[in-house]
């Protein structure tokens, strides 16, 4: 395994550093927290660069590029916010299962539209009794005709509410059938008649606004279906590595962020007529954190090096996502504890990565989710 990046990684994250510094500065990622903004005009700017079609074949408007590349571009882009390297990754992979499972009419039609960010994607899974335990889901799609009827609710979505987004909504289309295997698909314009979307308020991730969804007799057209009638549980998981080392990467990035802050401070703030910094005290938690981030980007980096040679990597990818988020949140912890009460107030942004941070330990795989896939590869027979 190489650690070091390749000329063209270099620039890559070079030009997402020196993009993000222009227009994504400290004070306009404070006014969409505070105001609680989708970034609609950033993500426009994103996608003229093609940025949107990173990961996709070049038949489709993209790039091309791999896993590594991802995380490059994932850990630079949260080190200036990591809600909005969230939301990024969102339209693109609901993107990339269209992109594998979808028929050529719904490739051509939604990703070029996703990558030129003339529409958003975002995912509908979890409900108010199916969240850890997905194939519990119980939200229906009856075909009737030529439309499916949809019914139910949908709960904790990111993003569903952002302008000229289509759900990619996970459905029961079976009773019948073992659970994992009786779900489907299915693509839902999130304007469609007999919807109704609620905000959600949070402590944290303001900009993206979480959703709850309710559906009442939603007709939808047969031919939103993506991939094989049942076959939804199989698309679920198809692109779970990539979209796990994804957002494992931006939570490198964005702890990075809180140790950098944190270290300024230290250097800056003097008690008892000398830098807090050089208190033991402070400065061994600060090695700590410092080597807590490091340790969670490389567990990223070994996860990207082993999805872009094809070898199954869930093992490493939990390990990725476990360490990283709970590091996260412990870094913006004790960020807020070596800045005092000016890491608690809101004119500095220790309280956003504080405030953010918090849920990651829950949302896309809760930690205690991680460790039950690690133990079954331990050949440990975890319930």
């Amino acid at each position: 395994m190489d650690f070091g990046l390749n000329e063209e990684q270099k620039i890559l994250k070079q030009s997402v550093t020196n993009f993000m510094e222009k227009e994504c500065p400290p004070e306009y990622v404070r006014k969409l927290d505070d105001n609680e903004l989708y970034p609609y005009e950033l993500y426009k700017k994103m996608s003229k660069l093609g940025w949107f079609g990173l990961p996709f074949t070049e038949e489709y408007g993209g790039s091309g590029l791999g896993a590594m590349d991802l995380a490059i571009v994932g850990e630079e882009m949260a080190r200036f916010s990591f809600e909005i390297a969230a939301g990024f990754a969102i339209s693109i992979f609901c993107g990339l299962n269209i992109l594998e499972y979808g028929t050529e009419k719904q490739k051509k039609n939604y990703i070029p539209k996703m990558i030129n960010n003339d529409i958003r994607l975002s995912i509908a899974i979890t409900e108010p009794n199916a969240g850890s335990d997905a194939a519990s889901l119980a939200t229906s799609a009856v075909l009737e005709g030529d439309s499916w009827v949809i019914n139910g609710q949908k709960t904790f979505q990111t993003a569903a509410d952002a302008d000229n987004n289509i759900i990619s909504l996970y459905v029961r289309t079976d009773k019948n059938v073992a659970r994992h295997k009786g779900i489907s698909l299915i693509l839902v314009p999130k304007d469609t008649p007999g919807i109704e979307i609620r905000r959600i308020k949070t402590l944290g991730r303001k900009m993206l606004h979480t959703c709850e969804i309710f559906f009442e007799d939603v007709r939808i057209p047969k031919e939103n279906l993506v991939g094989e009638l049942n076959g939804g549980w199989k698309i679920l998981l198809s692109g779970l590595e990539l979209e796990r080392l994804f957002i494992c990467s931006t939570y490198a990035g964005a702890a990075q962020s809180a140790v950098d802050l944190a270290t300024k401070h230290a250097k800056e703030r003097e008690q008892f007529g000398r830098p807090i910094g050089s208190f033991q005290a402070i400065g061994h938690m600060l090695a700590d954190m410092q080597t807590d981030v490091d340790a969670a980007r490389l567990l990223v980096y070994r996860a990207a090096w082993l999805l872009d040679q094809g070898i199954s990597c869930m093992k490493e990818v939990s390990m990725a996502k476990l360490f990283g988020s709970e590091t996260y949140a412990r870094i913006a912890n004790q960020g807020m504890q070596i800045m005092g009460g000016y890491g608690y107030s809101m004119e500095y942004d220790m309280q956003r990565h504080f405030r953010d941070s918090r849920v990651l330990t829950v949302s896309a795989g809760s930690s205690q989710m991680q460790r039950t896939v690690i133990a079954r590869t331990m050949g440990l027979k975890v319930v």
